[in-house]
């Protein structure tokens, strides 16, 4: 999986444009990534990114930062062995393409605010 192109609202990849929210697995992009609560990611929220076991989970917190991540859903995924990576989006998509391949990694993407 490789992203294309990020602008607020709107990403790219592998071709095919998202204008909501995503999870990008190794193998699959999950379009129209609800959470919970729109601004705050839940250790619930993550449900299938737990299954798939990634060495390394980046969360991009939207183009200003707005989604937070709460120290209990931090907590959660290292308890899963799971590294996480947590800045605002327009970084997230540059470290998932440079960990793509490297590592078994997954994003979930705030692609707005």
């Amino acid at each position: 999986m490789k992203i294309e192109e990020y602008s607020f609202g709107r990403i790219v990849i592998n071709g095919k444009t998202y204008t909501s929210d995503v999870i990008i697995f190794p193998d699959r992009v999950k379009g129209g990534w609800w959470r919970k609560e729109g601004h705050c990611l839940y250790i619930e929220d993550l449900k299938e990114v737990i299954e798939e076991k990634p060495e390394v989970l980046v969360v991009g917190t939207g183009a200003y930062g707005a989604m937070r991540v709460p120290k209990e859903t931090l907590e959660e995924l290292k308890r899963h062995g799971i590294e996480v990576i947590v800045c605002e989006t327009k970084e997230a998509c540059k470290i998932f393409n440079e960990l793509s391949g490297k590592k078994r990694v997954v994003a979930a993407l705030h692609l707005t605010c």
